[in-house]
């Protein structure tokens, strides 16, 4: 045991099958890792402009459209540096003027300081909630981009895709779904920008950004490319949709990432699409609520149950029960990754319920949970 950690030894009957529950990297399948060794001769230390890549990636182009029922006219583009570096993009290359943010969390804040910081734009417009709860878009005139977070990763609250009634025509609705994608439901029609990284439900790892793209935000995005602002070249989307209907990034890629993106993707088309990897998350999700109503030291953080996220569950513990010390129990027996978000400062357990993760094994960790905490309180 880790210094500073109760000697508790968790019973082996009651351990997951796989200990991981983290919300990003997050659980990526052994089938998937097994896939790339095959594979990693003919595959991995090749090229990213010869036909191996390329075809991984226009595997993983059809497989996001697949996923996501895109409608016709649609286009997914890739490009480096994960969901942060595509906010910066964002900001060069799809907001014309003013944005609109809705920020409820410490992910859904950042686009929005992003572009709060942009000399070129107006200040955007900040629709704010407290953390656990979730603000609702509003149409407003002159707003040309309606930013929202389908899942916040940071507080486990997610929100309804709906495009703002009223809104300007041609305004877009740029969804982060980081940690939303390939694990929640939504219609793509109601979306223009639906843009996300492939470490979480799609069980990859980070520094990669994917978007589904509508016509009108290809659009936008060639319109403010020929404008005459200035975009920096690895942040420019004009330039990562020219690469991507090549099938190719504008810069070397992770290769292992996008394999493990497709072989996860490719998974969940395979049994049903999005709604068997949903209804896997949809399971987990009333396991781990269910357990911590019915407990007599656990609450779910999010009071709404109609907010409550399907891919990241908070769960609060009754402050006679430290969480940080129940984490670093369960972390010293295997079980990994289940400390709340640094920023919240609650006393709380942050677990993952992301496709790839089973039911069974978060049953299991709730059995976990229950029997260290009754350690802690015989103690």
């Amino acid at each position: 045991m880790s210094t500073g950690t109760p000697s508790i030894t968790i019973p082996a009957d009651l351990l997951p099958v796989d200990g991981r529950f983290g919300c990003g990297p997050s659980k990526v399948r052994p089938e998937a890792v097994a896939a790339l060794a095959a594979e990693a001769p003919d595959y991995l230390g090749t090229s990213h402009r010869q036909a191996p890549v390329k075809f991984m990636v226009s595997r993983l182009r059809n497989a996001v459209a697949e996923l996501f029922a895109l409608p016709d006219g649609y286009e997914v583009i890739l490009g480096n540096g994960g969901t942060t570096a595509f906010w910066d993009a964002a900001v060069f290359g799809l907001i014309d003027d003013k944005s609109q943010h809705l920020t409820f969390g410490e992910f859904s804040g950042k686009f929005a300081e992003c572009a709060t910081r942009a000399p070129f734009l107006q200040d955007p417009s900040v629709i704010s909630a407290e953390p656990g709860t979730a603000p609702t878009a509003r149409a407003e005139a002159g707003i040309d981009l309606y930013a929202l977070t389908h899942n916040e990763t940071s507080t486990g609250v997610a929100i309804p895709i709906v495009r703002p009634e009223g809104a300007d025509d041609g305004a877009l609705v740029a969804v982060d779904a980081t940690s939303a994608a390939g694990g929640l439901k939504f219609d793509a029609s109601q979306t223009d920008v639906y843009y996300f990284a492939p470490q979480k439900c799609l069980a990859s790892d980070g520094g990669l950004w994917i978007a589904a793209v509508s016509p009108t935000a290809v659009e936008r995005i060639e319109r403010v490319a020929s404008s005459g602002r200035w975009i920096p070249a690895s942040l420019d989307l004009k330039i990562a949709l020219d690469n991507s209907l090549k099938d190719q990034t504008y810069n070397t890629p992770a290769l292992a990432t996008i394999f493990l993106a497709v072989h996860q993707m490719e998974w969940i088309n395979q049994n049903g699409g999005l709604g068997f990897s949903s209804g896997r998350s949809a399971r987990s999700a009333e396991i781990v609520y269910g357990w911590a109503e019915r407990s007599d030291y656990a609450t779910p953080y999010v009071a709404d149950p109609a907010l409550r996220s399907n891919v990241v569950a908070t769960i609060d513990l009754d402050d006679a029960i430290d969480a940080t010390t129940v984490s670093k129990v369960l972390r010293a027996n295997g079980v990994v990754d289940t400390e709340s978000y640094r920023k919240l400062g609650r006393n709380q357990l942050r677990v993952a319920l992301f496709p790839a993760i089973d039911a069974e094994d978060v049953d299991q960790l709730t059995r976990c949970i229950d029997h260290v905490v009754a350690e802690l309180r015989t103690a």
